[in-house]
């Protein structure tokens, strides 16, 4: 009887530790190509002042036809986009597609249609009368890009379900890195000394030099 039990415990151990190490490695994996993105554009950001960059505004104009003009919905406080052959009309006019995004039609003279993105900025602008279109796309670089998707700003629906699954399997990568830490403990003496460090050393930061 008295065998049976550490037997058991040893099973029970063996079982925990190829669950855990097969639940570590599969998040490290889902979340590797992330957390390298991520790591790199924390020390950009962290370095934002230090990295010069000169944004490239391109300005651009065109004409709507007649016909399509005809098709703006009157001025109202909503903000739909443009019929689909609107936009593609101004598409063709200018190299700007506002197909998808959110128009202002308060404006009775103009439509404004603003177009943000990562590491980007463009706009377009139909005047109601003319049909003349008025374009601005403003490019400011590709760490800017990455520091954009980073902050998930203007990065659409995907990116934003993206980080929340990338977020999901770090979480899994770190607690399953936790116990598996405890598990091998008992051989590693430096391991909670050099955990308790990990904790410390944020937490007095955070503390004492960040006001």
């Amino acid at each position: 009887m008295g065998k049976r039990q550490p037997r058991k415990k040893k099973k029970v151990r063996a079982f925990w530790l190829k669950q855990l190490h097969t639940w570590h490695w599969v998040s490290a994996a889902i979340s590797l190509a992330g957390m390298f993105l991520f790591a790199i554009t924390g020390l950009t950001l962290n370095h934002a002042a230090s990295i010069s960059a000169t944004p490239v505004i391109t300005d651009s104009s065109g004409q709507l036809p007649r016909a399509m003009l005809d098709k703006l919905p009157a001025p109202n406080d909503g903000h739909a986009p443009l019929p689909a052959d609107v936009a593609r009309a101004v598409a063709a006019a200018v190299p700007v597609d506002p197909a998808g995004h959110a128009a202002d039609w308060m404006d009775e003279g103009e439509v404004y249609i603003a177009m943000p993105g990562p590491g980007r900025d463009a706009w377009v602008a139909i005047d109601r009368t003319s049909g003349a279109i008025t374009a601005e796309t403003t490019d400011r670089g590709w760490i800017s890009y990455l520091n954009d998707l980073h902050k998930g700003r203007n990065s659409g629906t995907v990116w934003f379900w993206f980080i929340d699954l990338f977020a999901v399997a770090c979480v899994v990568f770190t607690l399953t890195g936790l116990f598996l830490l405890q598990l091998h403990a008992r051989h590693r003496p430096s391991t909670w000394p050099l955990v308790g460090v990990s904790l410390a050393v944020p937490l007095l930061i955070a503390l004492f030099f960040i006001h």
